[in-house]
């Protein structure tokens, strides 16, 4: 009888969200796809092993870190090929920085190796069914052993939670009870200058943005994630690797520049991130494994796994190619990431632009992706000051609702500076309501479409805006009445007069698209429809 293996490791979501800019989103994805795809070469030039998924194993970019191969791979040989790739990461990083800075008392070795032996933990799961592996995966998940790298002295300014690099964080003086943090500061202040000098010229692509700010202070991990986007270093980590192996360079790259600069006139781009995953892609790929006959089996999940990658790919490329909207951080099959933002902060994107591609991308997912799994997303429209690790955050928040509310749909949430927000969360077949509003003058998103594109023509969306504010404020509308005495009817018809005439419909169907029967959840959907749309379709 066949034996099946399950393989994956973690941290990986917390490991790409500890990112302060985007080269940082980049480089913590390369590193994941990196890792996975060793084992999966492995597998694919063992004897006795057969790759079930993911498919497209020579596709680096975005390569699922769940592996399922058909034969028996232990899980200390899985563990040899993640550690020691990433240790061989971690030497290439360390030695490049020491011999392009020979200049500093390097006393930090034994850090980087205990970054090498902690960063990750391996799974591993086996049975004689595909559904067995997984079963045994999943139990092998629950006992976790992990151990955390200690430090002395200050903690990384992105995390807060690990030591910062620099040539002497491992000096045998550095006696937590005789430390002199002011000597520690200074050391780091100018091994930071030194390391955004000689790195700010380094990257052969045409690129932009500093490569390292002189206020940053970064762990070990945080350090590499920037250093592997270095095509210098990138070529070193893979110089003894098959070209379809090699760590992939980052081409063309361009931070974003979100933030306010007076000096320039920027204002601070507002920008939007989305992160999205399949809905309950682990209970379909249990269903596909169950078949009696194994051999099928192999073939569907081969088949799912073939379709999301392709998927994954497919939107990748095409992301861009009408129109330069911005970058797809990551697409591994059902799950993704990426931003919308202009590369001309003095010409940022305008919110409805980019609610208009919201509009495509559920029936862009219906089309390229997997017909009978459904797709939940967080969309994140944000002010240019909130800190990037704040908006993942956000993301991940937004997208956990949308889970929450039965799935299948998406949660658009706007973040201001403060770290204040509105949500509103809706099926994506109902999506385009805000397209269907009518303000009193009886302007329509309808005429602006005939019209072409001109700021008069489009709807005042500050009508009903107003309106709703005026019935909140004397309490005609009372979003804090106990539920028993929540009375909908006049945010209904509120509804009904500006959404032509669509209260019937909202009624027949609340629950599918308020989640809830309940009449209060119903007048704070209507409140959260009316809020989210005045900040995505006034911006014109």
């Amino acid at each position: 009888m066949s034996k099946f293996t399950a393989i994956t490791f973690a941290p990986v979501q917390g490991f790409i969200e500890k990112s302060r800019k985007l080269r940082d989103l980049y480089g913590g994805s390369l590193i994941l796809s990196y890792l996975s795809q060793q084992i999966v070469s492995y597998v694919h030039k063992t004897e006795g092993l057969t790759l079930i998924s993911p498919a497209l194993p020579n596709t680096q970019k975005g390569m699922p870190n769940r592996i399922l191969i058909k034969g028996e791979m232990s899980k200390k040989q899985a563990e040899d090929i993640i550690l020691s790739e990433w240790k061989e990461m971690l030497k290439v990083c360390r030695v490049w920085i020491q011999e392009n800075l020979p200049e500093f008392d390097y006393q930090w070795e034994r850090e980087w190796s205990l970054w090498g032996c902690h960063t990750w933990e391996i799974f591993q799961g086996c049975g004689d069914s595909i559904p067995d592996a997984m079963e045994d995966l999943e139990t092998k998940k629950l006992s976790r052993d992990w151990t955390a790298v200690n430090w002395i002295g200050e903690s990384s300014s992105l995390t807060g939670t690990d030591g910062i690099a620099f040539p002497g964080m491992g000096a045998k003086s550095r006696n937590p009870k005789k430390m002199d943090y002011s000597e520690d500061k200074r050391n780091i202040e100018k091994f930071y200058q030194r390391l955004a000098e000689i790195t700010e010229n380094k990257d052969e692509e045409n690129t932009e943005g500093t490569f390292i700010a002189l206020n940053e202070k970064l762990s070990i991990p945080e350090l590499v994630k920037r250093l592997i986007t270095l095509p210098e270093i990138a070529n070193l980590i893979s110089q003894d690797k098959p070209e379809d192996q090699k760590l992939q360079k980052i081409k063309g790259f361009q931070e974003i520049d979100r933030k306010p600069d007076p000096d320039q006139q920027i204002k601070g781009q507002w920008t939007g991130w989305f992160m999205g995953d399949g809905d309950k892609v682990g209970d379909f790929l249990k269903e596909l494994a169950k078949k009696d006959n194994q051999d099928e089996a192999v073939t569907a999940l081969e088949n799912f796994s073939n379709a999301m990658r392709n998927w994954g790919k497919q939107f990748d490329d095409r992301f861009n190619l009408k129109k330069k909207l911005g970058r797809v951080v990551y697409a591994g099959g059902d799950d993704f990431l990426g931003i919308i933002y202009s590369n001309n902060p003095k010409e940022p994107i305008p919110a409805f632009e980019a609610y208009q591609w919201l509009l495509t991308l559920n029936d862009t997912w219906k089309k390229h992706g997997y017909d009978k799994v459904t797709l939940s997303v967080g969309f994140v429209w944000v002010a240019g000051s909130v800190p990037q690790r704040d908006v993942l955050q956000h993301c991940r928040e937004a997208e956990k609702v949308a889970k929450s509310l039965d799935r299948n749909r998406v949660t658009i949430r706007v973040v201001f500076n403060s770290g204040q927000y509105v949500q509103w969360t809706c099926p994506w077949d109902y999506l385009d309501v805000l397209m269907k509003y009518q303000d009193r003058d009886g302007k329509t998103f309808t005429q602006w479409k005939d019209n072409g594109r001109k700021k008069e023509d489009f709807p005042n969306w500050g009508h009903v805006y107003s309106d709703l504010a005026t019935l909140k404020a004397r309490h005609a509308i009372n979003l804090n009445v106990t539920r028993d005495n929540a009375d909908e009817i006049i945010a209904l018809e509120l509804f009904d007069i500006y959404f032509d005439q669509q209260k019937e419909y909202l009624e027949n169907n609340q629950e599918k698209l308020v989640g809830s029967a309940d009449n209060l959840e119903l007048m704070k959907w209507i409140d959260s429809l009316i809020n989210i749309g005045w900040y995505l379709c006034s911006n014109i």
